[in-house]
């Protein structure tokens, strides 16, 4: 069996971008909650310190030390959570001016996943306090338009950008939320016909579209299809993945949930989602939990929703990298996975899920992936 190809989730919350400048002032990045985090409960291991220091990942140099780390233990792509709302992008600059400008951009792909999800003020969030929302996820359909022109005009066009049988990578993260945006799933499909038609126009062969497993829901009184896993078929996606563990497998124990007894659970998700939608499923490997830097501090840490709520204890690198080989093992013996995989995350800090070295584990991580899927 050849390596899989392994898509690793990047969050680019760790660069200075004026949206977060007016919500929290000059200079601000979520490493500000990283460094604020303290633990919360007996043996709670907080705050995590990167090993690279608290960088700006905007910066070429910086992302092309990111980039060789990931080329060199295995990884094949980042896939970055990528937003851009009514009025414009927001955190773009790690992909546009960190590894488009990397001197090395050239030893890894990456793809963009339309992180198309309400962002709500939880940087931290307050005990008991329902967020405000800042930026709703549904676009206008000329919203839709301009953003799958800058997609085509400046990311699809890049050397790196992840392409399968040459039709370059776009992933939806809320497919209801989506199709909430042109009301319903007829609308939606005609939207994403159009974006293909427009990508193979510049000269690509196709457009693969992925959907991310959680976001597959209907809307109340659709009637174009009945079933969720029709919205697949109906819109078109050509491959499925799920972007987290938590996103389908309740953390039964607070404060803490044993990192083996999720991954039993992941890999009964695993069987079940293989079959399910009639196109390649891409199983999900997830690093870890802990959200509670993302917690206001001062106040009590109790199970009251993301992201007071459990974490994941026992997530060491060899456990770890126990739940890559069963991925690879899974993928071994059904092939309509196409040999992929991704992973959950890059640099999920503040969710506590990160292959980047901290100084507990250093490269830990990057090496059990690159002892499980090594060039």
């Amino acid at each position: 069996m050849n390596k899989p190809t392994v898509a690793c989730f990047y969050f680019p919350n760790y660069h200075v971008d004026p949206r977060n400048e007016d919500q929290h002032g000059a200079g601000w990045t979520e490493w500000e909650l990283v460094k604020n985090a303290r633990p919360r409960f007996p043996g709670h291991r907080q705050p995590r310190i990167p090993a690279w220091g608290h960088e700006d990942e905007s910066a070429p140099a910086a992302m092309a030390r990111k980039i060789e780390a990931a080329a060199d233990h295995g990884i094949d792509a980042f896939i970055f959570d990528w937003y851009y709302y009514d009025d414009g992008p927001f955190l773009e600059q790690a992909v546009e001016r960190g590894f488009m400008n990397a001197p090395n951009a050239d030893r890894l792909r990456f793809g963009v996943m339309w992180a198309n999800h309400d962002w709500i003020d939880i940087h931290p969030a307050t005990l008991g306090k329902s967020p405000a929302l800042l930026y709703p996820g549904t676009v206008t359909p000329d919203t839709f338009e301009k953003m799958t022109d800058h997609l085509i005009d400046l990311y699809f066009r890049h050397p790196s950008y992840w392409c399968i049988d040459g039709c370059p990578w776009f992933s939806v993260y809320e497919l209801h939320t989506f199709m909430k945006s042109f009301g319903g799933a007829a609308a939606a499909a005609e939207a994403m016909q159009r974006f293909r038609q427009k990508t193979v126009a510049a000269g690509f062969p196709g457009l693969h579209l992925n959907a991310v497993a959680w976001g597959i829901q209907l809307l109340p009184n659709e009637t174009v299809v009945a079933q969720p896993e029709a919205l697949i078929q109906r819109i078109g996606f050509d491959s499925v993945t799920s972007y987290v563990w938590i996103h389908e497998i309740p953390l039964q124990t607070f404060p803490q949930t044993p990192y083996d007894d999720v991954l039993e659970k992941a890999t009964a998700i695993w069987q079940r989602e293989v079959n399910r939608f009639g196109v390649p499923y891409y199983p999900n490997v997830t690093m870890g939990w802990d959200a509670s830097p993302r917690c206001r501090q001062e106040d009590p840490f109790e199970n009251q929703g993301y992201p007071f709520m459990g974490t994941i204890s026992g997530n060491t690198p060899e456990a770890f990298a126990r739940a890559l080989e069963k991925a690879r093992h899974f993928l071994s013996a059904h092939p309509q996975c196409n040999n992929t995989l991704t992973i959950n995350c890059w640099n999920e800090w503040t969710e506590g899920s990160y292959l980047e070295p901290d100084t507990e584990h250093g490269m830990g991580y990057l090496e059990a992936i690159k002892t499980v899927f090594g060039r």
